[in-house]
């Protein structure tokens, strides 16, 4: 026995009317307004609930300064290398506007350390004042630093991202140019480049020390990516259309942001040995505000085997060694800063209101 059609469209309707009260009635996806008819179909529906500007700023302030400060608040690592780091960008900025740049013959000869406050680190043979020439190192040697880095990190980062992502052509073409540049021998490159260049601005000497660094870099990140792109929610990202250039930001970035940011200060410390060792041979085009130089100054008079000389060695190796210190222990405290897992953990801590968190003890303490 068959049903009849019209008692089939009363159950039909019967049905679509119960969905209607469990589910609301179908919207579009413009904010919750009715189709006429009736005829959208619920998977379309978006929330009438929008995350106001407030929010929206509370979020971001929340996601990018308060759990990072976290972090790093409760990791002495991360406070004992941010504060070298600061006291040595306080040092060279105080150093442009209060210390007076060393001149030849400006003083005494053979001055030993803290015999006067006019000379706190002494002098040389030539009279140079050695704590003028150490702060007002500063700055020069940051300029390297950073020009550097970043050189290296945007480099090398780009390159592996991309080959590892697309593959194909871009991979196998990228992929090569990173070999090249591996195999090619870093410190007689840079002397070579240094000789025909002769770069006196320091953002140059960077980049210039950095000219084959970002290869290593490229590598590696290109070997995470190509495990990160089969990872199932990028697959589910790229099934919903989703831009490439938004996945990589939003799915890829954030995965290699701790072996990033490591390797950001690795790239720093290099460039400082790199330059401290050609302004030392001499490579590097002469300055009086550099610890090379001041190195180079300290072996011509045989300083590590004559005690009234021995601290013009001194303060430049303490200088560069505290500085590379600071840089290393910033590197581990920006992994956990970057690491999705611990800003999970930190975010879930800054989410509790301490409202709520109260309201949740004295509800707990009623049921008790």
């Amino acid at each position: 026995m068959t049903e009849k059609p019209t008692d089939r469209r009363a159950d039909d309707k019967e049905s679509s009317d119960d969905v209607e009260e469990v589910f609301g009635e179908p919207t579009a996806a413009d904010g919750g307004t009715p189709i006429d008819g009736g005829t959208a179909a619920p998977f379309r529906t978006t929330s009438d609930v929008s995350e106001s500007r407030t929010d929206r700023y509370r979020r971001i302030f929340r996601n990018y300064v308060v759990t990072p400060f976290s972090i790093v608040r409760n990791d002495k690592r991360a406070l004992i290398g941010i504060t070298i780091l600061t006291i040595y960008s306080l040092a060279g900025l105080a150093a442009i506007f209060f210390v007076e740049p060393t001149e030849s013959f400006e003083g005494q000869p053979y001055v030993q350390p803290f015999e006067t406050w006019e000379f706190p680190f002494g002098t040389n043979q030539m009279g140079h004042d050695l704590f003028s020439q150490t702060v007002h190192s500063v700055v020069p040697i940051f300029q390297m630093m950073i020009a550097g880095a970043l050189f290296t990190v945007i480099v090398g980062t780009t390159i592996g991202v991309v080959s590892g992502y697309k593959g194909g052509l871009a991979d196998r073409v990228l992929s090569t140019l990173t070999d090249v540049f591996i195999n090619l021998p870093g410190l007689p490159l840079v002397i070579v480049l240094a000789v025909l260049f002769n770069p006196e601005n320091e953002v140059m000497v960077g980049i210039l020390l950095s000219v084959a660094a970002w290869a290593g870099l490229a590598r590696s990140i290109r070997s995470q990516v190509l495990t990160l792109r089969e990872e199932s929610f990028v697959e589910a990202a790229r099934a919903m259309d989703i831009p490439t250039s938004l996945i990589l930001y939003k799915e890829v970035l954030p995965h290699l942001m701790p072996y990033v940011m490591v390797n950001t200060a690795n790239a720093a410390r290099g460039v400082i040995f790199s330059a401290v060792g050609l302004y030392f041979l001499g490579i590097l085009p002469f300055t009086s505000n550099n610890w090379g130089v001041m190195l180079n100054q300290a072996y011509e008079v045989d300083a590590y085997f004559r005690p009234i000389a021995f601290h013009w060695l001194i303060i430049p190796v303490v200088a560069i060694t505290v500085l590379s210190i600071g840089l290393i222990l910033l590197a581990q405290s920006l992994d956990r800063v970057f690491n999705p897992r611990v800003r999970a953990r930190h975010a879930d801590r800054a989410d509790i209101d301490p409202e709520e968190e109260e309201g949740d003890a004295t509800m707990t303490m009623g049921q008790v």
